[in-house]
């Protein structure tokens, strides 16, 4: 798109809100000041996108609501369909058609002068493009699952670590009330000592089918898009039902651990570490291109006692959710406002001054927001999405083998089993590697 056209598309599209748009301020980034990872209440975040599919495009529709305190100034995407259409939202927003638009984020990364960024894209690529924004020293909201393996999660996180980023995961639940005060209920004993803990994630999959082999849209770049998976034809799963493919993804069970187990792990006190031992099995479909499982039951057992069952909803008494059980009653907490108990008067107690106050946020994207400006911690920090996530994945490795899985939590390795050891990592297609952190 030429400077010309592009100003031409730009009037166009804004002529119905011309009445309202103003032009922003040109914005230099702290980053580029020496200003570190603080930003006064007065600077305005400048910020970029990676992704922008359904997921980005939402996220990027609730971070544009924010833009007196952030600026969008550029977004990449290997779809230019996609990237015309964000384009056009932030264009809009800022009143001026200058947000730069890449079609390969290695330059994005390269050229942009960046406070942070949004990253939403299919699991396999996570790996790579988490640990080189945090090279990068940039801030990121990061989709969830933060992982496809293991050993993506482990590089992320030392990454993250490495870098002193501040780093929000896209497990929005933690910024609803329900779910803040149903673990708060659970942590502080208000249904007994919990000793279990069932988390219902969604049924099913896309199941059986292969479709036939596509000619690539001319707006995809497909083999940027397939990055360090394996070599195939298109056949139309770009945007949506790759989530049903192994290769890209884990289907539901590992969409939703990062949600609902990661509610499970803020009750119980888990969100530092992991079971000790895993095993369960997953029901695949027989035959076709969409492999994930379309069922899946794990039990993970803790150092303390606690054992946690994951499955899908159709197998759980409380259907989808996190429930914690305690020896005096359960609690349990869903989305749409959903928080039940065993007894209601559980769900009336008041929490002591000198009990556990959970971090609260009202709005997920303004706490990102206020991190950033001042270096604290983030609702929902990079390790605790990754031990929310590395349960997923050690039931899918327990799944995929058949076995019992010893798992030392500390060390994050698989005892005494090599097959199993070698599922914690995939292979990358050449040239993609991990980045060195």
């Amino acid at each position: 798109m030429t400077m010309k056209s592009s100003r031409r598309e730009f009037i166009r599209r804004s002529a119905a809100v011309a009445a309202g748009t103003f032009v922003l301020p040109q914005i230099i980034p702290s980053t580029a000041l020496g200003m570190g990872g603080k930003l006064s209440p007065s600077d305005r975040i400048v910020i970029g996108a990676i992704g922008t599919g359904s997921q980005g495009t939402g996220n990027l529709r609730e971070l544009l609501k924010f833009n007196k305190q952030l600026q969008f100034v550029a977004l990449c995407d290997v779809d230019k369909k996609h990237l015309e259409n964000a384009k056009s939202m932030v264009d809009i927003v800022n009143g001026s058609p200058d947000c730069r638009i890449y079609g390969d984020y290695r330059e994005f990364l390269e050229k942009e002068k960046l406070d942070a960024v949004s990253i939403a894209l299919p699991d396999h690529w996570h790996g790579i493009i988490y640990t080189e924004a945090a090279n990068h020293k940039l801030n990121v909201y990061g989709e969830k699952p933060i992982c496809r393996t293991i050993k993506d999660g482990q590089t992320i996180v030392s990454a993250v670590k490495k870098n002193n980023i501040i780093w929000q995961t896209g497990s929005w639940q933690r910024s609803l009330f329900n779910f803040r005060r149903g673990a708060e209920l659970a942590i502080n004993g208000r249904a007994g000592k919990v000793k279990y803990v069932e988390v219902g994630l969604p049924d099913g999959g896309k199941g059986i089918g292969t479709p036939p082999v596509m000619e690539i849209p001319p707006e995809l770049n497909w083999e940027m898009w397939l990055g360090p998976a394996m070599k195939v034809p298109y056949r139309g799963v770009s945007h949506w039902d790759w989530r049903w493919i192994l290769d890209y993804s884990g289907g539901q069970m590992t969409d939703w651990a990062g949600h609902h187990i990661d509610i499970a792990n803020w009750g119980t006190g888990l969100e530092h570490t992991g079971p000790v031992e895993i095993s369960g099995h997953g029901v695949y479909p027989p035959e076709g291109l969409y492999n994930a499982p379309v069922e899946y039951d794990f039990l993970c057992k803790y150092a303390n006692g606690i054992e946690m069952r994951v499955a899908n909803a159709a197998r759980m008494p409380h259907k989808m959710g996190t429930t914690w059980y305690g020896d005096l009653g359960w609690i349990h907490v869903d989305r749409g406002d959903v928080l039940t108990a065993s007894d209601p008067k559980i769900l009336e107690e008041v929490i002591g001054e000198n009990e556990i106050h959970l971090y609260k946020s009202d709005n997920h994207y303004q706490n990102f927001i206020d991190c950033i400006r001042s270096g604290n911690q983030t609702i929902a920090p990079v390790e605790v999405a990754y031990r929310a996530i590395s349960v997923g994945l050690l039931g899918e490795i327990a799944m995929t083998t058949g076995q019992t899985i010893k798992w030392d939590p500390d060390k994050e390795v698989i005892l005494d089993n090599p097959r199993a050891s070698r599922l914690l990592s995939r292979p990358y297609r050449a040239p993609w590697t991990l980045p060195v952190v």
